[in-house]
């Protein structure tokens, strides 16, 4: 940190320089390392909300809250990078004249946020959290409202994740699945959600033929997933088939080369042994533990 002249108003002027520099200095770097463009956006907290679904709200009061954590904005976006470091001088003004205030000693008012998960999303207060960012803060003063959310935020770190996340949402609507089960289904393409969606319905309509009568959207993801799930991911791992793949990706893959093949929607030993050469190779970290419920 260069060292402060004594006089607040210069020491902010250059607090507010140095931050810009920063921010410059960070998008040259990412664009020379080819990474995605959102690598340093600041997470939108609407679009975070809506990848993940609201149930409700609750207010917890004043809190201190690590200055880390605040991660995303409710409307300002554009004014400041993932680190709440300034894009551009429109913000120098107001930037400056509360980074004086506070050098002076004068009293800070709390930031006002929504917790989603463990992150954070200003409402009010974003000069304040971008002074506290450049002044190597580590906590601040915060009143806190938490967001209910349908599906867990753990896993979102940058704007391309909402994508996934949204479209594990809608599976998860579509399929509701609870417990170990829900946490079992998890692909990396968010595509592919949609299909493993409508392969669940489409067994779910045959299955509701075969027994004359009506099942709930619970009732046939429950059977669907200990009845044709459980049973192709155990005879896929006992033949050694795409390790490389979580479980339901490799259920999705041999489900489509199972019709193609056969055109029937059986299961047993000699189609896994016919499907066995034909499964793909990838390399790329995947788990079929992992969890992103």
């Amino acid at each position: 940190m260069a060292r402060d002249t004594g006089f607040p108003a210069a020491d902010a002027e250059n607090d507010f320089t140095r931050q810009r520099r920063r921010a410059e200095l960070s998008r040259l770097v990412s664009w020379l390392r080819r990474e995605p463009d959102d690598v340093n956006e600041i997470l939108p907290f609407d679009e975070v909300v809506a990848a993940v679904g609201r149930v409700g709200e609750r207010s917890l009061g004043l809190q201190v809250i690590p200055v880390n954590s605040i991660v995303g904005s409710v409307d300002r976006t554009r004014d400041f990078d993932r680190f709440f470091r300034p894009t551009s001088t429109r913000v120098r003004e107001r930037w400056q004249r509360l980074a004086a205030a506070q050098r002076r000693g004068e009293s800070v008012p709390p930031i006002q946020v929504y917790r989603i998960g463990s992150m954070h999303f200003v409402s009010d207060g974003h000069h304040r959290v971008s002074i506290a960012y450049a002044m190597h803060w580590s906590t601040i003063d915060a009143y806190v409202t938490e967001i209910q959310t349908k599906i867990s935020p753990d896993g979102i770190a940058q704007r391309g994740d909402l994508v996934i996340k949204d479209h594990r949402r809608l599976f998860l609507t579509r399929v509701p699945l609870s417990g170990p089960q829900r946490a079992a289904v998890v692909v990396t393409d968010p595509w592919e959600y949609a299909e493993i969606s409508q392969s669940v319905e489409a067994w779910g309509f045959r299955l509701m033929q075969e027994m004359g009568e009506f099942l709930s959207r619970e009732t046939v993801a429950r059977r669907w997933f200990g009845e044709e799930y459980l049973p192709v991911v155990r005879m896929l791992r006992a033949a050694g088939m795409l390790p490389d793949h979580t479980d339901a990706e490799a259920y999705l893959w041999v489900a489509r080369e199972r019709y193609r093949l056969v055109r029937r929607h059986v299961w047993n030993d000699e189609i896994i042994a016919e499907l066995s050469h034909l499964a793909p190779r990838r390399h790329k970290p995947a788990s079929s533990s992992t969890t992103r419920s």
